[in-house]
């Protein structure tokens, strides 16, 4: 088994979709396209491609950290408590454990990402 993987920004594979939970909608109808690339055997680290459309959703960590790297798209996050940061292709973040806040897609936006629960 190989320990190197690589992620592709343009996967040919069919995506998950889903939408957000009704509780995280906060406007709009954004949809979701997941891209999941690798994971850890008990599933705890995640990674892959995440694609959203315009909308606003609330963002939970919980005890998850998740870092991002985005490949084209806008968005705006607003961490409670905080001003707006935004983010555009060629940026990066990290979420960390805790992190409460609102996610809007200005733009329909795609993303590498690792996740950590």
């Amino acid at each position: 088994m190989a320990l190197l993987q690589t992620i592709l920004p343009n996967p040919d594979a069919e995506p998950a979709l889903s939408k957000p939970v009704a509780e995280r909608l906060i406007s709009g109808d954004p949809s979701f396209r997941t891209w999941l690339q690798d994971s850890s055997k008990d599933g705890r680290i995640r990674t892959g491609v995440w694609e959203a459309t315009p909308g606003e959703t609330l963002s939970i960590k919980g005890e998850g950290f998740e870092f991002c790297h985005i490949l084209e798209g806008v968005i705006e996050l607003v961490e409670e408590g905080q001003a707006p940061v935004r983010y555009k292709a060629g940026d990066s973040f990290v979420m960390k454990p805790g992190y409460r806040g609102v996610w809007r897609t200005l733009e329909t936006v795609r993303k590498i990402y690792v996740a950590v629960s």
